[in-house]
C-alpha cells in the first residue's frame, strides 16, 4: 500500500522585483524558511526537487537542481530540476510526493524559483512564449496575453460573459491580496479601473494580467511514519496531472481547458472527494479568463455557469467556494515557483494561520497550469 505523504514545513519569499537578490538568494531564503517552519535542519533532507521554467533565458543559469542543493548546503543528496512551464512548481511537488510514496525517501524538499526581471519586458515575454507552440504561435507574434484573449473572446461569445463580469475576477483578487505580506501589489482596484486600463490584447487589459515576478517558495514533505514527529501535518489527499495540445488551434474547444478537467478528476478520485467538498482553492489566474475557466474545469460550477459564481461573490473569502484568498497569481507569478507558492497558502489555510483565513477550512485544492493549459496539475490537501 502506498505511503501517505504530509507537508510539515512551508516557506515563501516576498513576490516582486528583487534587484538586490539573485536566484540563488531567493531559493535559499525560501528553503531556509521552510526548514525553520518544520523545525528541522538540512541534514535531515534526503532529496530535493525544484521547479523552474526558464532560468536559462531569464538569467543564463541552467542546472538548477545542483545549484539549489549546492547553495543550500544539501550536497550530496540527489537534486532534480522539474520543468512544465508555469506548472513547474506543482510538478516538482508531485515528483516529491511520488518519490515518498514509492518508498525511496522519507523527508524531501519541493521548491520553485524564478528570477524574471533581470531582462527587459520584451525579453521576458519572449521567454514565456517558449511555453507555447513556438513554430505555430510564437513565429507569428502571438503572446500568452494574445492566446488567452482568443480564449476570452470565444468564451464570452459562447456563454454570454460580459466585460464587466470578467473584470470582477481581478477586483476580487486585488481585494484578497491587500493584506498579503508576500504580495507584489497591495492595492485594491475597481471594476472600471480594470476595464479602462491599458489594453494588452482585446478584451484583456493590464489589470487582467498577472505580473512579471521574482520569487521562490519551498515546502517540506515527509512520509506517514515521519509525520508522527511533527505537529499539525497537512496531508496530501490526491494528485492529478494531465496534458493537452501545445498549439491552441489544435484544441477541441477554446472555451475550456480539458487538461484541468482530467487532472482534477484524477485528484478527486484519489482523495475520495467531490468538488463540493473543497473548502478553499488556489487556482491559476494568470489572466482573468483563466480563473473563469478554472471554476468550470474543477467542477465548482457547470460549463458556462462561471458568471453565476462571479455575480454571487461565492468565490470571495466569506463565500461558499473561496478562491485565491491570498490574491492568486495577480499578487505575483514567479512562473517556476507559482505552484509551490499556492501550496504554501493552502497549507496555512488548513493550519488556520493564513492572513485571510477561510473559516473552518479542512480541505484545500491547488490548480497550476503550464502555458495555455498544455499541462495541468491539481493537488488536494486535508487536515486530520
Amino acid at each position: 500500500m502506498p505511503k501517505r505523504v504530509a507537508v510539515v514545513g512551508v516557506g515563501c519569499t516576498k513576490m516582486g522585483e528583487h534587484w538586490d537578490k539573485s536566484l540563488k538568494d531567493l531559493s535559499t531564503e525560501a528553503g531556509a524558511l521552510a526548514l525553520a517552519d518544520a523545525g528541522i535542519d538540512g541534514k535531515d533532507i534526503q532529496a530535493l526537487f525544484i521547479g523552474n521554467m526558464s532560468a536559462g533565458r531569464f538569467i543564463g543559469q541552467e542546472h538548477l537542481g545542483a545549484m539549489a542543493a549546492d547553495q543550500a548546503g544539501l550536497t550530496p543528496i540527489p537534486a532534480t530540476r522539474c520543468e512544465a512551464a508555469c506548472a513547474s512548481g506543482a510538478l516538482a511537488f508531485r515528483k516529491a510526493v511520488n518519490a515518498i510514496k514509492a518508498g525511496e525517501y522519507d523527508i524531501v524538499v519541493a521548491a520553485g524559483a524564478e528570477k524574471m526581471t533581470d531582462i527587459k519586458g520584451a525579453g521576458a515575454i519572449a521567454a514565456l512564449m517558449g511555453a507555447g507552440d513556438q513554430e505555430w504561435d510564437g513565429s507569428i507574434g502571438l503572446t500568452f496575453a494574445g492566446l488567452y484573449a482568443l480564449m476570452a473572446r470565444a468564451y464570452m461569445e459562447k456563454h454570454g460573459l460580459t466585460r464587466e463580469e470578467l473584470a470582477e475576477i481581478p477586483v476580487k483578487n486585488h481585494k484578497h491580496g491587500l493584506n498579503n505580506p508576500y504580495a507584489q501589489f497591495n492595492f485594491e482596484v475597481k471594476k472600471e479601473d480594470v476595464i479602462n486600463a491599458s489594453k494588452i490584447a482585446d478584451p484583456l487589459t493590464l489589470l487582467d494580467c498577472s505580473p512579471i515576478t521574482d520569487g521562490a517558495a519551498a515546502v517540506i514533505l515527509v512520509s506517514e511514519e515521519y509525520a508522527k514527529r511533527f505537529k499539525n501535518p497537512i496531508w496530501v489527499l490526491g494528485s492529478g496531472q494531465a496534458s493537452d495540445t501545445l498549439a491552441l488551434q489544435n484544441r477541441k474547444s477554446l472555451t475550456e481547458i480539458s487538461s484541468t478537467e482530467f487532472a482534477a478528476k484524477k485528484a478527486y478520485e484519489e482523495a475520495g472527494i467531490k468538488p463540493e467538498n473543497v473548502d478553499v482553492a488556489e487556482v491559476h489566474d494568470c489572466f482573468s479568463i483563466a480563473e473563469v475557466m478554472a471554476y468550470e474545469g474543477l467542477g465548482f460550477c457547470e460549463k458556462g455557469k462561471a458568471k453565476d459564481l462571479i455575480k454571487s461573490k461565492d468565490t470571495y473569502i466569506d463565500g461558499k467556494m473561496p478562491v485565491n484568498p491570498d490574491g492568486g497569481l495577480k499578487m505575483g507569478h514567479p512562473v517556476g515557483a507559482t505552484g509551490v507558492k499556492q501550496i504554501v497558502e493552502i497549507v496555512k489555510q488548513l493550519r488556520g494561520t493564513a492572513v485571510n483565513q477561510v473559516k473552518d477550512a479542512r480541505i484545500g485544492l491547488t490548480h497550476n497550469i503550464g502555458g495555455s493549459g498544455a499541462t495541468a496539475i491539481v493537488h488536494i490537501f486535508g487536515k486530520e
